[in-house]
């Protein structure tokens, strides 16, 4: 039997092992949460599953703009209470819906665990730790009201909305995204390595030439210098004073247009990669679809290549399908 790979040209046909989708967690695909968190056979968890992780119903299309709804609220309060006029008139009333948002998170967090086979799975995936992370901040704020910012950190739950508006173009993008990354991560890992590498160098440097005099305190301090300096920031808190010093400056600064477009290059050849594969994958299918039309169209034949030893040729087949050699 030939191989999808066996029905393309020799030059399309792979030879390495690419970056799959599905190498990449899903993160908008409502059967992603099928497979991985286990969805009950029936009874009220399995209701309570359809309604909270299915947004394909009409009940959990609700659910779920509720909870989007819920959560910019959420985020307005937290707004609202940083602001120091609306702090001092309802600081009161600010306080208490607080505590009814996270009351009604963490009732949502619960329901989500005891809707699912595998909960713990759940609560180690990337929604359940954003969705323990919306909820520790108000608890953790009751102890400690200094951590009262981080009560932000529930926008995060925002990201929910590409899966619930079923945006699946910006899904596809971020598996494209996704793949170029994890495909091109030992590349870019040589790459920041090596801009590491020029910065110690460069802040060695500026620390030696300038020196302290100049604001340039300690090889830490020059380093800070040389990333905001090479990333074309440039704060200028710190800046060098003699020529020498200005010499290297501009060499970083002229080299910063390279620290921007090399990593990109990276990304984008590997993207350009995924898509040639995606290209690949459908002529192989087309192929594949096309050949098993044929053979079954064609009549059969037990003649069997005594060269490789392949079977189920057309009856009016000369050559072996698999190897080329003269039945």
């Amino acid at each position: 039997m030939p191989q999808p790979n066996d029905l393309l040209p020799a030059h399309e046909r792979a030879t390495d092992h690419p970056v799959h989708a599905d190498d990449i967690p899903g993160m908008f695909d409502d059967r992603a949460a099928d497979e991985r968190f286990g969805k009950p056979a029936g009874g009220w968890r399995r209701r309570l599953f359809t309604v909270i992780f299915e947004s394909e119903t009409r009940a959990g299309r609700a659910f779920d703009l509720l909870l989007i709804a819920v959560i910019l609220s959420s985020v307005t309060v937290v707004m609202l209470d940083s602001v120091a006029a609306a702090r001092e008139a309802q600081g009161a009333l600010l306080h208490r819906v607080e505590w009814i948002f996270t009351a009604a998170f963490t009732l949502e967090y619960l329901a989500r665990l005891a809707c699912v086979d595998r909960p713990w799975r759940y609560a180690r995936s990337f929604y359940g730790v954003i969705d323990l992370l919306a909820l520790l901040p108000t608890y953790l704020v009751a102890l400690e009201p200094s951590l009262g910012a981080l009560i932000d950190v529930r926008v995060l739950r925002l990201l929910r909305v590409f899966r619930i508006f079923k945006l699946s173009r910006y899904a596809h993008e971020y598996r494209a995204l996704a793949m170029a990354m994890v495909a091109s991560r030992r590349k870019i890992t040589v790459f920041l390595g090596f801009v590491l590498m020029i910065v110690l160098v460069a802040g060695t440097l500026m620390y030696v030439i300038e020196g302290p005099a100049h604001g340039f305190t300690s090889i830490p301090i020059a380093m800070y210098w040389a990333v905001s300096t090479m990333t074309t920031v440039g704060f200028g808190d710190i800046v060098p004073k003699s020529d020498l010093g200005r010499l290297i400056a501009s060499v970083m600064m002229l080299s910063g247009w390279g620290v921007l477009a090399v990593p990109t290059g990276i990304v984008t050849a590997e993207m350009s990669a995924q898509r040639r594969l995606q290209d690949r994958t459908l002529r192989v299918a087309r192929a594949v679809a096309e050949h098993t039309a044929a053979a079954a169209s064609a009549p059969s034949s037990t003649r069997v290549c005594e060269e490789c030893g392949s079977d189920g040729h057309a009856a009016d087949a000369h050559y072996c399908r698999r190897c080329g050699n003269e039945l």
